[in-house]
């Protein structure tokens, strides 16, 4: 997008948000109201990438942006900053994390690379904060979906040297918690139970970034393999003449199977 382009979607939202010739929903919004939406943009733009869909991505990006336009419109009324000091924050900290593409620092390694960027993020977060807290795990977004905010806290300390140095141990501690869990469900207490599985699913996400693989990715994919699995077995079932719920689940797990063959050859 030129800059022209940007000019003319900051001056479009000016006129949406105008008090007297505006639209009456776009001046009723303000931080808090924006945040369904704003969710639901990033999740859509998400979507679009992994459907493979540039087209759709185009036209899900376009709408992620005008949630930060409305935002620093809404900021600019308040007189609290506008959108040129938004644009002038985030290319100052991209210089300033990036040294050895603008400042002709050279890194060893990429150990070295991401150090030096947890280092950055570190003294960012510590003027950000001020004479407040400067504990490690300070600041940590509180609204992120929780696989996500389990994996940034690990991600944090780890760069401070409390992680695993192998990737063995973690599967022991995997099989640790499981076995936790199901005690605690054989004892019948129902927070024990919760607070184990708590634990399970935690060191899962610690194996996942062991395995270097993203557990919020992981999982959305694995929640689309099961509906596709699903759907084949419910597709099965009604060509039959009947409902999931007539079947009995032997017969649902036999389906269950083949659609595993089925969808695997596809």
């Amino acid at each position: 997008m030129s800059l022209r382009q940007t000019e003319k979607l900051v001056s479009i939202m000016a006129q949406l948000r105008d008090p007297e010739t505006g639209c009456a929903w776009d001046r009723q919004q303000d931080f808090e109201s924006l945040i369904p939406y704003t969710l639901e943009e990033a999740y859509e733009v998400a979507d679009a990438i992994e459907r493979g869909d540039n087209e759709d991505l185009k036209s899900e990006l376009g709408d992620l942006l005008l949630q930060v336009i409305f935002y620093a419109q809404i900021a600019k009324e308040q007189k609290l900053f506008d959108f040129e000091q938004v644009a002038m924050t985030i290319a100052d900290k991209l210089t300033r994390r990036h040294p050895h593409v603008f400042s002709n620092v050279v890194f060893e390694d990429d150990a070295a690379r991401k150090q030096a960027w947890e280092e950055a993020k570190a003294l960012e977060r510590k003027e950000k904060q001020g004479t407040g807290s400067t504990r490690i795990l300070s600041g940590l977004t509180k609204n992120l979906p929780a696989l996500m905010a389990c994996e940034k806290a690990q991600d944090r300390v780890a760069a401070h040297g409390f992680d695993w140095q192998e990737t063995a141990p973690v599967f022991d501690k995997v099989l640790e918690e499981l076995a936790e869990v199901k005690e605690a469900w054989i004892s019948g207490d129902y927070p024990h139970t919760e607070e184990e599985v708590g634990d399970l699913l935690l060191v899962v996400v610690n194996l996942a970034r062991h395995l270097k693989v993203n557990p919020e990715i992981a999982l959305r994919k694995g929640t689309d393999k099961f509906t596709r699995r699903f759907n084949y077995v419910e597709q099965q079932v009604l060509t039959s003449g009947r409902a999931v719920t007539d079947c009995e689940l032997e017969e649902l797990d036999t389906l269950w199977d083949e659609a595993k063959r089925v969808l695997k050859q596809a």
